[in-house]
């Protein structure tokens, strides 16, 4: 790659942010290449040629978050070269392709995306693969994804979990449909846990009415999830991180019993088992919780220090509302 221009500095400061997965920081570093298209188009044409792997997630980063069909074009012609590799860092690379892809709103990068899952349909992609191709492929979401996703899970191997699956359901159903198939008793957690983990990549507005059956379903499973790990674990946990991750939006349209069936699934969630559910449900807590909660997050502070200093934190965040 091309040394000594201007952009040097804010180049390597974007490769480290992507490095780090600080999504917020990379943005902000591409809007200041994008002031120069010139000079940005030219540098990550270069970084897409470096040896270094982390060099061409991060031009592929920005390439998404620039957009356009030129940035497109780009994608599609790495991501030939980074199949073939065939390697470790090809994979990554790939992987980065594939989510930057999902960002641009523009048709070409729907056929791309297409034209790749095809090839996945005729291979044995792994898990990680096809998951993220399901949430690229929601993310550009169109009714004209249905024929293709339907065809590559008949031709892919059974996987477990696999979230291409939920994203054909989302495309296929009604909000109503969809209520109504979260809380059939005859659907599988698995199959339910596999729309969460797509709609954790973005929840659209108009499936916001959707949580509250959600809740409901883990407030059937959460018992079990307490005592041992398995489906309903999981599927507590990609429920916690949903919650997570779009608290702002989803707590300001919950209606009040779903609060208060979410916040009691929380303090159940606490004593789980499972490390990853255990602390989710902590943090949960900590912004939805009462004071009283910090007693039970005290109760059950687990032994490894790292997740340990989560729970006092929560606890001590949650004694402070009574002032």
């Amino acid at each position: 790659m091309t040394r000594g221009t201007d952009l040097q500095p804010l180049v390597d400061e974007l490769v480290e942010a992507c490095a780090w997965g600080e999504e917020a920081r990379a943005r902000a570093l591409v809007s200041r290449l994008g002031t120069q298209p010139r000079k940005a188009k030219t540098l990550l044409e270069a970084m897409l040629k470096a040896p270094d792997a982390q060099v061409r997630q991060a031009a592929a980063f920005a390439l998404g978050e620039l957009g356009g069909t030129a940035s497109v074009r780009l994608l599609e012609q790495q991501l030939a070269l980074e199949e073939t590799r065939d390697d470790h860092d090809g994979e990554s690379v790939v992987e980065a392709i594939t989510r930057s892809l999902g960002r641009i709103k523009e048709s070409g990068a729907r056929a791309t995306l297409l034209r790749r899952l095809e090839r996945m349909s005729a291979g044995k992609p792994g898990l990680g693969d096809v998951n993220t191709m399901a949430r690229a492929l929601w993310r550009g979401r169109h009714p004209d994804l249905v024929p293709s996703v339907r065809h590559a899970l008949e031709q892919l191997v059974p996987l477990s979990m696999n979230s291409l699956r939920g994203v054909l359901l989302l495309l296929e159903k009604s909000p109503e449909e969809l209520r109504a198939w979260v809380l059939a008793p005859s659907v599988p957690v698995e199959h339910k846990t596999e729309v969460l983990t797509v709609l954790d990549e973005e929840l659209p507005d108009e499936l916001l009415p959707l949580i509250p059956s959600f809740v409901s379903v883990a407030s059937t499973l959460a018992d079990t999830a307490v005592k041992q790990q398995g489906g309903a674990t999981y599927y507590c946990e990609r429920l916690l991180l949903l919650l997570l991750s779009h608290q702002e939006r989803i707590f300001s349209t919950l209606p009040t019993e779903a609060r208060s069936d979410t916040h009691a699934v929380a303090r159940k969630l606490v004593a789980s088992v499972a490390p990853n559910c255990a602390g989710r449900a902590t943090l949960l807590l900590r912004a939805i919780g009462q004071p009283e909660d910090a007693a039970l997050i005290e109760a059950h502070r687990p032994a490894d220090p790292m997740l340990a200093r989560s729970f006092d934190e929560a606890a001590q965040a949650l004694r402070t509302l009574r002032h």
